[in-house]
Formats: C-alpha cells, structure tokens, sequence
C-alpha cells in the first residue's frame, strides 16, 4: 500500500526521522528563549541583608536584653554593610517565639539567628526557615535539628566542669564529718545547654559522690530557669534536711541569687558554697559579699562576634572554616552542625575584676548598692 507516493517501510522511517527531530525542537524550547541553562538556586542565605535575631526570654537572665541584643544589633551591621536586624525576645513562651520566626520570614529575613526558648520544639522554625531557602545559626542554645546551618556558643560541658570542679577544689571550706550534703539546682530542662552544664558538672563531681565525700540530697532541673521557683526548690531543700546543706550547685548566676535569698532567710548566706553562671553584677555582687562562691564568665561580646562574622560570610558567600576552626556540635539524632564555640572563664573574688575589663559588666552595675563593707571588695575600689 501507498500513501502519498511512500511505501510503509519508507512512511515509517519518514516518520520517525520528524518526530525525532520535532522532540529535539521541543527539549531545545525548555531554555529561557536565550539558549542559555536554567540558572542555579541561589545558595541559602546568600546576598541577604535582612537579618531576623530572636532571643529567648529576659525574665531568669539580664544578659540577653543586656548584652546580646546590642551587641548583635552593633555587631551584624559593622561586619556586613547594610544589614538590617529585626529584633524579636519571646518571653519564654516557645509558641510566641515560633510566631515571630514566621513573622521575620513574611518580613523576607533571610537570615535567621535564634536562641531557642526550647531546644526541641524551635526545630519548626528550622523547617520553615528551610522551606524558603533560609538559613538558621542556632545562637548560645542548640536547637535539635539537623537542617541547622551553625551553631554558636561556648563549650557548655566546660561550663559545667568548670561549676564542677570548682566545687571539688573548695568542698573542704565547707563541710564537716558528717555534713556533706550537697544540693543541685539545674537549669530548664527544655534547654539543651541545662543538660550539657548537668553533664560537665556531674563528671567532676560524681567521683566525690561515688567516694561518699560529699551526699548528693537533692537533685532537679527549674522549669524555664525560674529564679522564683528555684527559691522554692531551695526552701525545700533547706526544710527536708533541717539546713544541713553545704554545697549548692547552682546552674546561673539568677538562680544562685533566689537560693542565697533562701539561705539568708535561714541565716546560711555566707555558709553554703554557692555557684552560679553568666558573671552577670548581681552575681558578682554576691561573690564580693561572700554569698556566692563563683561564677562562670561567658563574654558574649565574642558570642555576638562570632555571630555577625558567619552571618557576614553567609550573605558575602565566603568561606566560614577559619571561623568554625573545624568544631561541629552533634544534635540528639547525630548530626553534625558546624560551631563556633568560645571559651568560658572561671571567676571568683580573686579575679572578678576581669569581667568588667572584658567589658561584660561595667563597674558602675557592679558597684551600685553594693555595701562598701562587702567582704570581699577591695578598698578604694567603688570609692
């Protein structure tokens, strides 16, 4: 059979030949009209100049209005030009915090910095963060989840240790046969950093438990970090055992002063070895007082700088391992984010003073209301 003068077999090849070639015009048309490639997604972050920073709370801790906020709102602009920061505190509430997330993403933030009111549930702000190509530093609290993009903090397990092992180097001043009684006051246990404290400060101290040197008595972590509910902890404590504590391992600095508030109200301040964290001025108040033994200094100027400089290198594109220096933070499903983790200080009367040059506190904070007859404040010092 013919059709219009070609065999089937010759109809056929015909055929094949033009649709071949039409598929051909057709995968060529997929282009933009230019004939150039479709162009990449642009990398997370990339370019970005509207900076979201959203912290936890203001309630347990004065740092973080304190000290963070303008440091990171000074901070992020001086190392990228043109930044613009936004600014959100939750509260406490991890809902809030998850409204204000989203909140910054309708706004177009392309960057987000979040210290997490709690470490599990801010995984959501990771995701919808992702969903718009948006990256997540996961400031001074880690937030569980793998999508993070950095994490930045100090190395929280040394916190701990350092709480810890100031106690086992000072317990003797303290206790007596028989009186040994030891109390921990943790952090919230919604905060991944309570736990990574709890850790170090339980690898110093645990040998001195399993030797019966010192009897751990009571044991807890404070919902939220709440000072008023780590006074009741501390009151409770103080009635089940009669006030024989000694030792009151405390976790921050705002805590420490509602368990000394406890302790004069039994009139032990001054006789229980006290710590704390933050090295914020009520807390070296009280370490100058001799309520408070010692604290642990977090300068967040280096927090915040290492904070503005990856958001820098993220919106510039650049490359970030001279800042993480190769450290990675594992979150609880094993993944690995890049950190920048910065070193915590010790700090007891003998060197207080460097927290002020450090410029975490002012003298002035530190000398305000504090009784010129403090134990351990040095004459002339706040004349």
């Amino acid at each position: 059979m013919k059709l219009f003068g070609l065999t089937g077999r010759k109809f056929s090849l015909t055929a094949c030949f033009l649709m071949l070639s039409l598929l051909m015009v057709a995968c060529g048309s997929v282009n933009t009209g230019t004939g150039s490639t479709p162009a990449p997604v642009a990398a997370a972050g990339k370019g970005c100049t509207k900076i979201g920073v959203l912290l936890p709370e203001t309630a347990t801790s004065a740092r973080w209005d304190g000290s963070d906020k303008p440091l990171l709102e000074r901070l992020i602009p001086q190392n990228l030009s043109g930044a613009t920061v936004d600014y959100s505190n939750a509260e406490g509430n991890a809902d809030t915090q998850l409204t204000q997330a989203e909140s910054d993403l309708t706004k177009g933030d392309c960057i987000l910095v979040v210290a997490p009111v709690d470490s599990v549930a801010s995984a959501q702000i990771v995701a919808k963060a992702k969903a718009q190509n948006v990256p997540v530093i996961s400031y001074d609290r880690l937030i569980q989840s793998s999508d993070l993009a950095y994490y930045v903090s100090f190395d929280n397990v040394a916190v701990g240790k350092i709480q810890g092992q100031y106690i086992a180097d000072h317990y003797k001043d303290f206790v007596t046969t028989g009186h040994n009684n030891i109390v921990m006051v943790n952090g919230g246990d919604t905060d991944n950093n309570a736990h990574l404290f709890y850790q170090g400060a339980i690898s110093a101290l645990q040998p001195l438990y399993d030797a019966k040197t010192l009897t751990k008595v009571y044991d807890k972590f404070t919902p939220g970090w709440d000072n008023p509910t780590a006074q009741n902890e501390m009151d409770g404590a103080l009635s089940q055992y009669k006030n024989d504590i000694q030792i009151a391992y405390v976790a921050n600095d705002g805590m420490a002063n509602s368990v000394i508030a406890s302790l004069k109200a039994q009139k032990l301040n001054g006789k229980v070895l006290v710590t704390g964290q933050d090295a914020t001025a009520a807390g070296l108040q009280n370490i100058l007082t001799g309520d408070q033994a010692m604290t642990v200094e977090k300068n967040f100027l280096l927090e915040a700088t290492g904070t503005a400089k990856l958001v820098a290198a993220i919106s510039q594109g650049t490359d970030t391992s001279s800042l993480t220096n190769g450290a990675t933070t594992a979150t609880t499903s094993g993944a690995k984010i890049p950190s920048v983790l910065e070193v915590p200080v010790a700090i007891d009367h003998t060197n207080f003073q460097q927290v002020i040059t450090d410029g975490v506190v002012t003298k002035a904070d530190v000398c305000k209301g504090l009784p010129k007859t403090a134990k351990y404040l040095p004459a002339g010092f706040c004349a």
